[in-house]
């Protein structure tokens, strides 16, 4: 994998910097870190807000609780 240069505040960069020195990982693992957070937290807002939506319409609500109880599978616990 190869890298390039971005460039940020310095403010950025400080608080990039003492995350990566409380974890003990480099600065670019840190920024790797971050950039998959906020990936993974704009995912869960897209879900939430479709599904918020999904709650508005009664009939498509219900038939969603219904396809997900038709395609649960078991965790196998309890």
């Amino acid at each position: 994998m190869g890298t390039t240069t971005i460039r940020v505040d310095t403010d950025t960069h400080a608080r990039l910097l003492d995350l990566s020195r409380e974890t003990g990982a480099s600065l670019i693992e840190t920024v790797r870190d971050a950039t998959e957070a906020l990936s993974r937290q704009r995912f869960a807002h897209q879900v939430a807000a479709e599904l918020d939506k999904l709650r508005q319409d009664p009939q498509a609500w219900e038939a969603y609780l219904a396809e997900a109880d038709n395609t649960s599978v078991s965790d196998g616990v309890g």
